[in-house]
């Protein structure tokens, strides 16, 4: 309803100005840019042919304006997002690369572990054995003379 009473308005006003001679037609940019084609229409009614093509020519140029502003507003939107998400990822592939390091750090340390027991086995067993084998007496030999000391011995059980 007060759309309509606009458009009266709008309307009453252009037939003012011609009254009074004038050829343009009294619309503010944003009233012109705001109004549907039809009610364009309706305000073009009357006047030159010269006057309905600036008219249309001012309301494109006034439509591509804001187009272009929306268009600025999302690029630099999407920018930011973009970097925000770059920021993350470099974070996750930061942390990423300390949990590498860690491992490989563990990792080293299991192997000179493991070659160490390896080479404990190796000096441990007697005789020749098949590679890869610890002889068992030697073994039990150690376990043995633990729990014969138990005040000395660091394996001993409790009594």
């Amino acid at each position: 309803m007060q759309g309509m009473t606009t458009n009266f308005k709008a309307s009453k006003a252009l037939k003012v100005k011609k009254e009074a001679g004038e050829n343009a037609p009294a619309l503010s940019d944003d009233e012109l840019v705001a109004m549907s084609v039809r009610e364009l229409n309706q305000h073009l009614r009357g006047l030159t042919k010269e006057d309905v093509v600036r008219l249309k020519q001012r309301r494109r140029t006034l439509k591509n304006r804001g187009y272009a502003a929306s268009c600025r507003i999302k690029r630099v939107t999407q920018k930011e997002e973009l970097e925000r998400q770059k920021t993350e990822l470099q974070q996750e592939v930061d942390k990423l690369a300390r949990e590498n390091a860690s491992m490989k750090l563990e990792l080293d340390a299991l192997r000179a572990k493991y070659e160490a027991l390896q080479c404990f086995a190796r000096t441990v067993t007697c005789g020749p054995l098949a590679s890869g084998k610890v002889a068992t007496t030697s073994v039990i030999t150690i376990v043995k003379s633990a729990n014969h000391s138990p005040s000395s011995a660091p394996f001993s059980a409790p009594s």
